[in-house]
């Protein structure tokens, strides 16, 4: 028995080839009317599309915000390894810090 995956990418098969098939019907064998009705469409869909991401695009670049100077990300990665490095220097320190309980205020 098929499961429901293939049962449906079945169906989309036997639409898309039927879509294929009318789609030639129209562009080559319908009325001249209908022929420049139906490529005046598709070309319409297809340069509206293009620019539609085109649109989306520009408003995703438009509306966030910069990233940070490479010059302010180095500073922070610097920051970080001396504050790692005084943490390894130190490890008695920390770990009589940690040993060390804290007196309960009465």
């Amino acid at each position: 028995m098929a499961s429901k995956d293939q049962t449906i990418g079945a169906l989309v098969l036997v639409v898309c080839v039927l879509g294929i098939v009318v789609y030639g019907w129209l562009v080559f064998l319908a009325d001249e009317w209908l022929r420049l009705l139906i490529l005046e469409l598709t070309g319409f869909i297809a340069v509206a599309g293009i620019l539609g991401i085109g649109a989306w695009i520009g408003w995703t670049m438009a509306t966030t915000p910069p990233p940070k100077p490479i010059e302010e990300l180095e500073a922070e990665i610097e920051e970080e390894k001396a504050e790692e490095e005084k943490a390894e220097e130190k490890p008695e320190e920390a770990k009589s810090k940690e040993a060390k309980p804290e007196k309960k205020k009465k």
